[in-house]
């Protein structure tokens, strides 16, 4: 293996693991009390987010992921799954990458899922791998401005929040979703 790469990859777990990461699992009540406020802070300042919300299956919010790379990246993060409001699940993602990228970053995001077909695949899948299954919309503002309730096509909508650090880029692809259980 390269040189290089071996400290690389050393240094990306090391910063994912440091104190207050998603590496430190919360308890089902912290996560389940941070996943609603960022839920309740989208839709306070996305109201093509809390429009899509009232018409959503479910919700999978992701409050806080870690993103930390030298070449060689990878991102973490807890969430939970709201149907009608109410908790249905834990599940948590994670991703790796390899290319020109330096920095450490902080976002979350929340995953609106419009119909039950996608919702059943998330349920069924195990461990779902972003761009195996049902298409995600990612929602940029430009999008969000035309986006209605009476032009939702797609299974799922993505709409990132809070983004902290520097590092350039959010995306979803690579990225695996997988049902947990966290403790009490």
């Amino acid at each position: 293996m390269n040189k290089l790469i071996t400290p690389t990859i050393t240094l990306t777990l090391a910063l994912l693991a440091l104190p207050g990461s998603p590496a430190h699992a919360a308890s089902a009540a912290e996560l389940t009390q941070k996943s609603r406020a960022a839920l309740n802070h989208l839709y306070s300042v996305n109201g093509k987010a809390h429009e899509l919300g009232q018409h959503a299956k479910a919700v999978l919010v992701f409050p806080e992921i870690v993103k930390a790379g030298f070449i060689v990246g990878a991102q973490r993060g807890d969430g939970v799954l709201f149907v009608h409001g109410r908790v249905a699940g834990f599940y948590n993602t994670t991703a790796a990458s390899y290319g020109l990228q330096a920095g450490v970053q902080k976002f979350g995001y929340a995953m609106f899922f419009m119909d039950n077909n996608a919702l059943n695949y998330l349920r069924r899948s195990g461990g779902w791998e972003l761009g195996t299954g049902p298409s995600v919309v990612v929602v940029d503002e430009g999008f969000a401005r035309g986006l209605s309730t009476t032009s939702i096509k797609k299974g799922i909508y993505a709409f990132f929040f809070g983004q902290r650090g520097l590092m350039a880029g959010l995306g979803l692809q690579g990225t695996k979703i997988t049902q947990f259980t966290p403790s009490d």
